[in-house]
């Protein structure tokens, strides 16, 4: 099994500094691991979602693929901002029931293109059980083959699935060099399981929903620093926290700043170190060069 390891490079970090990155000035360099920039909701303002989120430090962005279609226009859009966006190539659960030969066959094609950084994002399901079951776990094998054959990482989706995923999972984990199970929201015995297993742990906004995401506020504590990377969903769970409040429910990558300084709070470090240590993870994860 690959082991990634990643290390803080901020000096401010280092130095053991307690300042939050809030003020205006403040240098932030951050990787948004998830954003669904191919959604619709985006087609209208694409360069001024990115100059917003540059605003906020977030200089790069992974375009998640979730379908067969939404893979090539991920690829489509990373390639139109070389070096502040990059892709993945896959199939949600959600549409395995479409997934047949030439889908196989493309997302294979895509994973030779070298913006597409990892497979997925792919997993299972059960919540919604858009497609059935016994579908959604042959399609994942599937995905799980293209990465093993191309010696790629996962990006990785489960919700209410975690037994039938993790054994999947088990199977195959030491066939490919890494894998994130993105937007975590679960157990504190699937965290566990995960990191048993050497994966990274995706973490979104919706740690910021006080309905939903308490738990995660003491989860995150237990997640190694270099096991740890944020991401917005965006267009998805628009953080609750945010203030003033969006007049709008659409999440964009410039809240990743926010992300990132509740999780910081709720690890007990400053946000710079947080920053600064789930950029490098994420740097090593998807093999992006160092930000200048």
């Amino acid at each position: 099994m690959r082991v990634f390891t990643s290390s803080c490079t901020c000096a401010a970090a280092r130095a053991g500094h307690n300042r939050r990155f809030c003020r205006a000035g403040d240098r932030v360099d951050l990787v948004d691991i998830g954003a669904n920039l191919g959604h619709e909701s985006f087609q209208h303002d694409m360069d001024a979602v990115l100059q917003r989120a540059a605003a906020q430090g977030v200089n790069r962005m992974v375009v998640t693929g979730a379908s067969r279609e939404g893979s090539e226009h991920a690829l489509i859009l990373a390639t139109a901002h070389p070096g502040r966006l990059y892709a993945t190539a896959g199939v949600h659960p959600h549409h395995a029931i479409d997934y047949d030969d030439a889908t196989d066959a493309r997302l294979r094609e895509l994973s030779r293109d070298p913006i597409v950084r990892a497979i997925g994002e792919t997993g299972l399901d059960y919540n919604r059980n858009y497609s059935p079951r016994d579908v959604q776990l042959r399609v994942f094998e599937r995905q799980l083959q293209i990465a093993a054959d191309r010696g790629m990482p996962l990006f990785l989706h489960q919700r209410d699935a975690h037994e039938d995923f993790l054994a999947l999972l088990r199977r195959w984990r030491d066939r490919v060099p890494a894998a994130v199970v993105h937007c975590f929201t679960d157990t504190a015995e699937a965290l566990r399981d995960y990191l048993a297993l050497d994966c990274h742990i995706g973490i979104t906004g919706w740690i910021c929903d006080e309905r939903r995401g308490v738990h995660l506020r003491a989860l995150v504590r237990e997640i190694p620093a270099n096991r740890l990377m944020i991401e917005t969903d965006a267009p998805y769970l628009l953080p609750r926290t945010v203030r003033p409040a969006p007049s709008h429910r659409r999440n964009e990558p410039m809240y990743l700043k926010h992300i990132c300084e509740e999780i910081a709070r709720d690890r007990g470090e400053s946000a710079e170190v947080t920053a600064a240590n789930s950029t490098a993870t994420a740097e090593a994860f998807f093999g992006l060069a160092a930000s200048l």
